[in-house]
């Protein structure tokens, strides 16, 4: 199961390439793909729908995006699954061998009673993060003021880095110049 994060704003062109893309890519590697929204709910419903996702609606998202994950791994325990993959709407998606690479690490490391799987891409994290029940419990379990940055550090020990070859891992795109800069292609790029 796939965990898309959305942005609390409104949807742009930005979001929309990239929720598309996203939903579209891990559709190939999962049977359910949620996406967590807030107030921009019926903006985001278009884009989630037409390309086969659900909708998680966090009913608060005025506390920021950690409420957002917790709201989704509800769902994603709720819905009898014991693992997730989650991402960022503002993150272009990663290379199909990155994916690969990803589930292949998830899998090795959970014989070694490791938590969740985290890319690196020249020693910085990025997603999308793979989570066992451990972490997603973890994350649950936290307080409500917490940080998704706070668990994974308390929980360092339980989390595999895994160094790829993509810079998508750890890009964030936050404005529409960071958008244009990016080297994207074609089904990623605004329509006309």
């Amino acid at each position: 199961m796939i965990l898309v994060l959305g942005t609390a704003g409104s949807a742009t062109t930005t979001t929309d390439n990239f929720l598309s893309a996203a939903i579209r890519l891990f559709f190939s590697h999962v049977d359910v793909v949620l996406v967590v929204v807030g107030k921009n709910e019926a903006a985001l419903a278009p884009v989630v729908y037409a390309n086969g996702a659900s909708l998680v609606v966090n009913p608060d998202p005025a506390r920021g995006q950690f409420s957002s994950l917790r709201a989704g791994l509800h769902e994603v325990l709720n819905r009898g699954r014991d693992a997730a993959m989650v991402t960022l709407v503002d993150r272009p998606p990663v290379r199909t061998e990155t994916m690969e690479t990803l589930e292949s690490a998830f899998e090795q490391a959970t014989t070694k009673r490791k938590w969740a799987v985290i890319p690196e891409y020249q020693g910085k994290h990025g997603h999308p993060i793979l989570l066992g029940r451990e972490m997603l419990e973890a994350f649950l379990r936290a307080p409500e003021t917490s940080s998704a940055r706070d668990v994974e550090h308390a929980h360092q020990r339980e989390i595999e880095y895994v160094p790829v070859d993509d810079p998508l891992v750890a890009v964030n795109i936050d404005t529409p110049e960071q958008y244009a800069s990016l080297n994207l292609p074609p089904q990623l790029l605004p329509s006309s």
